[in-house]
């Protein structure tokens, strides 16, 4: 009773939020002639709402370079955003190249959803002026190769990514597209827990898009900030812990205004 009164309690109101996780990096290219610290906050949230959730430990965190993989999971500091348990980590970055920083979080259970959430998450940093292997597959489970740079983009572009299991293309699958919606620069952290934007009703929270047979799904960028695109229930995997399952491949990008 009390999940068919959720149900539709959410049907009635027109919520359509979707959950993320977020691997977000304090910036998607690094410019400086010398060594920068990279911020990477590791969190879980309903991105457009800016509604937070606590995340456990993840259970891996990596950075890939020229093909070499590092591990970044003893670099994790718990930290709080959106008033929620979440994980921090600084990265120093030294060379010209480009970074692909992949997640793997603890299975999230969802009690609005009633069954278990793995976000396979990745996103992408260039450093020094290098663009080269941007679109390189890491070789995960699942994930969104991105056919559009996935840096250095301004909003307005259109965005393309395709989508793999095992290394093969996923047509038809589901991707759901939400905005990081926050106030910059409010908290110690870089995010409130206010929504900077403002729609119509909650089916316009969450956008989206069908793979075609090859996989791809295309995406127009309305607007500046960080933009999250998942691959819903793509891994082969259905149950854990008696409850249904979905691994879930991510890939968050950045866009910015043309002055």
């Amino acid at each position: 009773i009390a999940c068919m009164a959720v149900a539709l309690l959410m049907c009635l109101s027109g919520r359509a939020e979707a959950q993320f996780s977020m691997l977000i990096p304090s910036s998607s290219t690094v410019m400086e002639d010398k060594e920068f610290s990279l911020k990477l906050d590791v969190f879980s949230a309903y991105p457009m709402e800016m509604r937070g959730l606590d995340m456990q430990q993840p259970k891996s965190l990596t950075i890939t370079r020229d093909g070499k993989v590092e591990d970044l999971k003893a670099m994790l500091k718990p930290a709080t955003i959106i008033g929620h348990q979440a994980w921090r980590a600084v990265y120093e970055v030294k060379q010209p190249g480009v970074y692909q920083f992949a997640m793997e979080p603890a299975p999230y259970f969802d009690p609005e959803e009633d069954r278990f959430i793995i976000h396979y998450t990745k996103t992408v940093v260039a450093a020094f002026g290098d663009e080269k292997g941007w679109d390189v597959p890491l070789g995960l489970k699942m994930e969104i190769i991105p056919l559009t740079r996935p840096f250095a983009n301004y909003s307005g572009n259109i965005f393309q990514g395709r989508v793999l299991l095992d290394g093969k293309p996923v047509p038809g699958a589901e991707v759901e597209v939400e905005y990081m919606s926050h106030e910059p620069n409010l908290k110690k952290n870089g995010l409130s827990a206010k929504s900077s934007v403002k729609y119509p009703n909650g089916v316009m929270v969450t956008q989206a898009i069908m793979t075609d047979a090859n996989g791809v799904f295309t995406f127009g960028i309305p607007k500046a900030g960080w933009w999250g695109f998942a691959a819903l229930g793509v891994g082969p995997d259905k149950k854990h812990d008696g409850k249904e399952l979905s691994q879930d491949a991510v890939i968050w990008v950045q866009a910015v205004d043309m002055k």
